[in-house]
């Protein structure tokens, strides 16, 4: 009997579907979004600028200018074919979340009447039980309210409008991603802002701006179904290493296929009509592996559009016959994915702040910024790790190309030697003469060093790029707000403190601003000094700030725990970011996640072994059993060196099969002793030390049996079809 494997294979969809060449050309970036220029056409000048003000100033709108603001939306979603709307908000369980609702009404005489308010638009009371991913229902997470979030634009997404949106339950916690991202880019706006007035009056916002990048797997639709562990859990669980996987790098900035291809710009298409400004695509390392990235944005746009793009992605790959993998390691054996997340700090008069200057001043600005970023991190190292620590993430880091756990900062030889230099700066007032060679032989020639000092050490979790901090730790799957709102909080608290201190050193010891900058800034420099170090042995001289901790031996239940910290409690209660319930509560819905994640796993695992690998095993083994019974007929007593191959390999089927099938029966006893404990971490725990284990060990004989067992009895897509379908 044909496996769907076989039927699959001799079937492949070949031919894409395309979309018209002729509108790739036309001008329609952000035809279906809701943005400045439309909202000018509908609302007046007067009202127009009374929305940008309170966008400005994050207070709230009235509600005669949401009503105005909501009749202009309504009116412009409907020219557009729009039937319902949503508020569109990212709920801690991983997905986008709406819940449409008609524009249209009946009144009393059966009469349609079309219905979008100012109160409908800033408030949607929905009623979402489990969208904080914990299985425990408490009270606060039955009900709760989505609220308008005017800084993103509205969007067109087929006949729904999406209005991009918060979500708080009654009593005011934050259960989605954005609440907490908005709340820490006010605050590092605010101490950002604080600071830069050292060296210009007229900055009075400081915007924080992220790029990601995208990465992801192409797999044949009809391939993937025949994997149930890659459409239940994302990954596959076992399979055995193609002969032939990324050794030659030949895959990494290859030729995109032309199926692919069409894929991908189908996928650009969608995006720009919702404004998501997509500006890269190519070939990663490993085969069937793409990347896509965006150009900067404010973060909390740019956090918005990536978890839009993940839904169109998917959407998109349905037409053309794929299925998009954003599982951070779906392939054993090749390298995994993640989201870099690009971090940069930008102010009003248009000066990124992580970037040098042309001017010693200018670089003296960027030195407080750059150092300060550092010291932040460093300080809060552990929390953010937790920030990108997850059950796909475990699988990832610290293999092939991946990000290692251990956290280390890439800055270069040269900039080492510019901060070592400014830590012998003489304490105290400066002289003339030494602040002029300070600023004119250090801090003056910072651009001509870093011309050829970018970032080629892939293997550093957070490195400094040039104009930009890249945090490379971030899991393909995750919300990007989550890694950016710790960064944001480290980062405003550091700034915080450089204030204080610089005004401190002003005022009560009657110090030049230039004098206290530098005083200030050398003593942070002196606090991370003892994490400077030079590579010796790498040709390229690279240098990196490592961290204390070994935070790289942790699983992600160990790591998670950084969160409800007495230093991270204390970080985002004086910030105001996050309560301690708040962090307590999603400490407790990350820990379920992983729980949920490994469990699923095991059970696809165990029935994937039972169900599917030991049937095909013992259908193969018989058949060796009747070739050997065969020779017996035809060579007598004499058949036993004739079939030496065959008995080996029954014999190798049948400990291959037993170790599968006791390590399934262990495997469950593991979940279920885990199972029995209340307290989530030590549940965790459990999953990750007893039964994560079993995983692997299954695998082992599940792969081996991959190699043994006659290609045409398999019944599961191979590493080798899976990978390299063009």
């Amino acid at each position: 009997m044909q496996t769907l494997r076989k039927k699959v294979l001799s079937k492949l969809a070949t031919t894409p579907q395309l979309i018209d060449s002729k509108s790739l050309h036309q001008e329609f970036f952000a035809e279906s979004v809701f943005n400045r220029s439309k909202i000018q056409k509908y609302l007046s000048h007067k009202t127009f600028v009374q929305m940008e003000q309170h966008i400005e100033k994050r207070t709230a709108i009235s509600p005669l200018i949401a009503d105005q603001i909501a009749a202009a939306m309504k009116a412009w979603a409907i020219s557009k074919g729009a039937t319902h709307y949503t508020h569109w908000f990212q709920a801690l369980t991983g997905a986008t979340a709406e819940k449409h609702e008609s524009f249209y009404l009946l009144d009393d005489e059966g009469n349609t009447l079309e219905k979008f308010d100012g109160a409908q638009l800033v408030q949607q009371i929905p009623d979402y039980p489990n969208l904080t991913n914990n299985g425990e229902r408490n009270t606060f997470e039955a009900r709760g309210y989505s609220t308008w979030d005017p800084s993103s634009p509205a969007f067109l997404y087929g006949t729904t409008l999406c209005i991009p949106s918060t979500f708080i339950s009654y009593d005011g916690i934050a259960l989605d991603y954005k609440s907490p991202l908005l709340k820490s880019l006010q605050k590092l706006d605010q101490a950002a802002t604080e600071v830069c007035r050292f060296f210009d009056k007229n900055i009075q916002k400081v915007t924080a701006t992220l790029g990601w990048e995208q990465e992801f797997f192409l797999v044949d639709r009809g391939l993937a179904q025949t994997r149930p562990d890659l459409m239940l859990t994302g990954r596959t669980v076992f399979g055995h290493a193609p002969s032939k996987g990324q050794q030659f790098s030949d895959h990494y900035f290859g030729s995109i296929p032309s199926r692919v291809s069409h894929f991908f710009k189908e996928l650009e298409y969608e995006c720009k009509l919702l404004g998501i400004p997509v500006k890269t695509r190519h070939n990663e390392v490993a085969p069937s592996q793409y990347e896509i990235a965006s150009v900067f944005e404010a973060a909390n746009l740019a956090v918005d559009h990536n978890a839009l793009l993940l839904d169109v992605m998917d959407k998109v790959a349905y037409k053309h016959n794929f299925v998009v993998v954003l599982h951070e390691k779906p392939f054993q054996y090749i390298n995994g994915s993640g989201k870099h997340s690009n971090w940069s700090l930008r102010t009003n008069t248009g000066i990124n702040l992580i970037s040098p200057s042309k001017t010693p001043m200018g670089n003296l600005q960027f030195l407080v910024f750059f150092v300060n970023t550092i010291a932040a991190v460093l300080k809060h190292e552990s929390l953010l790790r937790a920030s990108s620590a997850s059950a796909g993430n475990d699988l990832r880091l610290g293999l092939n190309e991946a990000p290692a756990a251990l956290l280390s900062i890439f800055i270069g030889e040269h900039l080492t030697q510019v901060l070592e230099e400014l830590e012998k700066v003489s304490k105290g007032k400066l002289s003339p003469q030494e602040k002029t060679d300070l600023k004119l032989n250090v801090i003056g020639k910072i651009p001509e060093i870093l011309l050829d000092n970018t970032d080629s050490d892939r293997t550093s979790p957070f490195a400094f790029t040039g104009n930009k901090f890249e945090f490379r730790s971030v899991g393909s799957k995750d919300n990007s707000a989550k890694a950016t709102t710790v960064l944001n909080a480290i980062v405003a608290e550091q700034l915080f403190q450089f204030r204080e201190g610089v005004a401190s050193l002003i005022e009560s010891k009657d110090m030049k601003k230039d004098d206290a900058i530098f005083n200030v800034l050398r003593e942070v420099i002196i606090n991370i000094k003892d994490f400077l170090s030079t590579n010796a042995n790498n040709q390229k001289k690279k240098s990196k700030i490592k961290t204390s901790t070994t935070m790289e031996s942790k699983v992600a239940p160990e790591a998670l725990s950084a969160f409800v910290s007495k230093s991270s409690i204390s970080l985002f209660e004086n910030l105001e970011i996050f309560s301690a319930a708040e962090l307590e509560m999603r400490y407790q819905v990350d820990l379920q996640s992983y729980i949920s994640k490994t469990q699923i796993e095991s059970r696809t695992l165990g029935d994937m072994a039972l169900n599917h690998v030991i049937p095909t095993a013992i259908q193969y083994q018989n058949t060796l059993i009747e070739n050997v019974r065969g020779f017996k007929e035809v060579y007598g007593q004499s058949f036993k060196k004739h079939t030496q191959e065959q008995m080996a390999l029954l014999e190798q089927i049948s400990e291959h099969l037993a170790a599968i099938n006791q390590g399934v029966v262990d495997m469950v006893d593991a979940r279920k002793k885990a199972n029995i404990k209340d307290d989530l971490k030590e549940k965790a725990l459990l999953y990750a030390h007893h039964v994560v284990p079993y995983l692997n060990t299954i695998r082992s004989h599940c792969d081996a049996l991959e190699l043994i067992v006659d290609d045409a009895l398999w019944p599961l897509a191979k590493y080798r079809e899976l990978l390299f379908i063009r």
